[in-house]
């Protein structure tokens, strides 16, 4: 707060602009307590609350945010504005990908802890060591921030990696208050048949229903060459797949769902073997969170933001700048 006397009295009579500035100065700049203040002044409490309010509506009193070290709102406004967002989180860190993964990690616990009232319905995608880093760094609701928390897509794999997955889904589920609910099945299988026959079992389409009412969504972004927890789960892309997604110019993928430099799906026989929340289903998802940084990841974030499947994006600040860089901007498409 700042006081200011000087031509802040325009409309107000000169001798209650000076006790409007005594009251101000006398609260803001020497700490004192309303009710001293109404005693030193001889006048009501009352009405050293409404001189307040006044010296505020006259440009007596302004408030001036200063930004701390390390916080990048501007740079966090320019990314809402450019790739029409609901919010951006920027964090200030240089380093390895284990140094960005372990700060994007304080940051989504952080952001959970400010903003799960109680309520939510989240969905959440098994394999991202981002998305574990931020279950790790989460400090429980002391009131329930969540109903439900449900796996976006399949997590059966290799043992020892599946431990990591049920990890993420169970301890955020206990530490937001809310009932897990898993996916019982591989997140890619080998045709397009298999996973007819899975996802019209019962325990499927149970979970296929808290898809459709899910309000909020965590995931990460990945890149056409799968992260090391992906590829170590056997529930990586096959090499062959890989080409393909390659030849049609795939660059990332939101839970298993590759698109291309715009952020438009790529229509590839892979999509009809991934045991998941389907695209559209995806998008209806208020809020849908993606924590994703590091320099291997620029395109495909850059693809996730401008196509729409997230609207609200936690990265580092150097990711920050490369996606705000006029020279290589995407275009945004059309919604699908």
């Amino acid at each position: 707060m700042a006081v200011h006397a000087a031509g802040a009295g325009r409309s107000v009579p000169d001798g209650r602009v000076r006790l409007i500035t005594k009251v101000a100065h006398m609260y803001h700049e020497q700490g004192i307590r309303q009710a001293d203040i109404a005693d030193a002044l001889h006048i009501s409490q009352t009405k050293v609350s409404r001189l307040l309010k006044r010296a505020g509506e006259i440009g007596i009193v302004r408030t001036v945010v200063v930004v701390s070290q390390g916080v990048h709102l501007a740079l966090e406004q320019s990314l809402e504005s450019r790739y029409a967002l609901r919010e951006a989180v920027v964090v200030d860190v240089d380093g390895d990908e284990s140094e960005i993964i372990a700060s994007i990690g304080s940051a989504g616990a952080a952001y959970l802890e400010a903003t799960l009232t109680g309520g939510e319905r989240i969905g959440i995608s098994p394999w991202s060591q981002t998305l574990l880093s931020v279950v790790d760094r989460l400090h429980p609701l002391r009131v329930a921030g969540a109903e439900r928390v449900v796996q976006l897509v399949g997590g059966v794999g290799e043992r020892a990696v599946q431990a990591k997955a049920n990890r993420l889904l169970s301890h955020l589920a206990e530490l937001v208050g809310a009932e897990p609910i898993y996916v019982q099945a591989p997140g890619l299988v080998g045709t397009a048949e298999i996973r007819r026959s899975l996802v019209t079992d019962a325990a499927m389409q149970s979970v296929a229903e808290e898809w459709q009412n899910l309000t909020m969504a965590l995931v990460g972004i990945g890149s056409v060459q799968p992260s090391p927890l992906l590829r170590d789960s056997g529930n990586a892309i096959a090499p062959a797949d890989q080409d393909q997604l390659l030849a049609a110019h795939a660059v990332g993928d939101v839970c298993q769902r590759f698109f291309d430099a715009t952020g438009q799906l790529i229509r590839s026989d892979l999509n009809s073997r991934v045991v998941g929340i389907d695209p559209e289903t995806f998008r209806t998802i208020p809020r849908r969170i993606a924590l994703a940084g590091g320099e291997r990841k620029h395109a495909a974030i850059r693809a996730a933001i401008t196509g729409g499947w997230v609207n609200v994006i936690i990265t580092d600040v150097a990711t920050a700048h490369a996606l705000l860089d006029e020279d290589q901007r995407v275009e945004r498409p059309m919604a699908l």
